[in-house]
């Protein structure tokens, strides 16, 4: 049955180039998600924040969804952590097109988004999922006074757990920490992964793709890819190299990917400058290549030239790098937290390793650098693993079957209301009889 669906993500836009300091992993699970709902035959809006006064209010994404730009505060770039005094006209902006267009369900992406959903539910009776793509509590567990979210967020989170249909959890750690740190109901949590196209990424040769992107030919590679933000952890991958190289006395070199620009410019992403100054103390400068913005086209050349991929935050709510990367068959060296460990298979498909531990890291990138072999092997059950599991499709099946449990027991909750509401009036005729 098709059905009409307004994605909601107030600071996440589909179309915008994943890399930045606050589009990422969330961008790309909206663009996905919409994309393969379309392709199962619903209808679907992504409402976003508008961020550019060129940005028109209603653009037409190449993959058949529509995705509505939401003059809610000013058409500018604003830091996430500054948007919750907007949300109230997103609310409006939303109330009122929804007068005019009729949405069966709502599903929200982050707090913010949640804090919408909700509003419009409470006003429309629209049903709504959340997947919240990150939690304040684990946030504050990890972040303490570097976390700049507002204060309100953690009641927010609170009241959206209660109100919500379903709450979507990206993995196992996810779902736990929504029933313990939230009290959230374990019969609404679902666990429903993040995913990868198996069109946009694939295994292409690593001759073909280093030369795809100039990289050596012969030397091997590490590869970290994804925002630069100090909790990705990409200091622990430069010191975690440099470690292998200096203790082990292996060749490689370290190529990092990520940014606001195409080169790796520290005006525009001040995080470069930190890991370039890290590279310099560490004294590996010659072996670290900063690459700059990888642009989603080329990301299956970037994996496919990696021997290694590496990737170390010390707090991943999910994480679809390291799906990515298996995709390409290359092999992930992660951090044993969150989504991460869910999607790695240790000693199976890669290792996991403690976050901030550099020395762990560089014992594992050395036991693969030194087998080619045993990395093969953890390329292929990589892969086999991410198209069993993780296809974009198969998570979007999951979404799309969650939302008909959802609607389903809110149009049986609906008729047992009308039910009363006529029992109740016929009991009230009888009355004044």
């Amino acid at each position: 049955m098709s059905r009409h669906i307004a994605l909601i993500s107030e600071h996440a836009s589909p179309m915008a180039r994943p890399g930045g300091v606050d589009t990422g992993g969330q961008n790309v699970y909206v663009s996905q998600v919409a994309k393969h709902l379309v392709q199962l035959g619903h209808k679907v809006d992504v409402f976003t924040r508008r961020d550019s006064e060129y940005l028109a209010e209603v653009l037409n994404s190449p993959d058949g969804y529509r995705v509505i730009n939401v003059p809610a505060g000013p058409a500018r770039s604003i830091p996430k952590e500054e948007l919750l005094p907007f949300m109230d006209p997103f609310v409006e902006f939303m109330a009122e097109r929804m007068s005019r267009e009729s949405y069966e369900i709502l599903h929200a992406n982050f707090f913010m988004s949640g804090l919408v959903a909700m509003q419009l539910k409470r006003r429309l009776a629209v049903p709504f999922v959340v997947t919240f793509h990150a939690l304040g509590r684990v946030r504050l567990l990890h972040q303490a006074q570097a976390d700049r979210f507002p204060a309100e967020r953690l009641d927010i989170e609170d009241r959206v757990m209660k109100e919500a249909d379903r709450i979507i959890a990206e993995c196992p750690q996810d779902a736990d920490d929504q029933v313990q740190l939230y009290d959230a109901q374990r019969s609404k949590v679902r666990i429903v992964p993040c995913g990868f196209d198996c069109q946009e990424l694939y295994r292409i040769p690593k001759l073909a793709a280093r030369r795809a992107l100039g990289f050596d030919e012969k030397v091997p590679i590490v590869l970290q890819l994804g925002r630069m933000v100090p909790r990705k952890g990409v200091d622990n991958t430069i010191r975690g190299f440099a470690r292998m190289a200096r203790q082990f006395r292996l060749p490689g070199q370290l190529v990092i990917a990520g940014g606001e620009s195409r080169v790796a410019d520290p005006n525009r992403t001040p995080e470069i400058g930190r890991l370039m100054e890290i590279a310099r103390s560490e004294r590996i400068c010659d072996r670290v290549i900063f690459a700059g913005r990888a642009e989603r086209s080329k990301l299956k050349f970037f994996y496919s030239a990696a021997d290694v991929f590496v990737t170390t935050p010390w707090y991943e709510p999910f994480g679809i790098t390291p799906l990515e990367a298996m995709a390409c068959g290359t092999p992930v060296v992660g951090s044993d937290v969150g989504g991460i460990k869910y999607s790695i298979r240790d000693n199976e498909t890669g290792f996991l390793v403690p976050p901030n531990d550099a020395d762990a890291l560089a014992s594992r990138l050395a036991m693969l650098i030194r087998n080619p072999g045993l990395a093969a092997e953890f390329g292929r059950r990589g892969l086999a693993r991410v198209k069993q599991y993780f296809g974009w499709r198969k998570v979007s099946e999951q979404i799309a079957d969650l939302y008909e449990d959802v609607l389903l027991r809110h149009c049986r909750r609906a008729q047992r209301s009308s039910a009363v509401d006529q029992l109740s009036a016929l009991a009230g005729k009888a009355k004044h009889r």
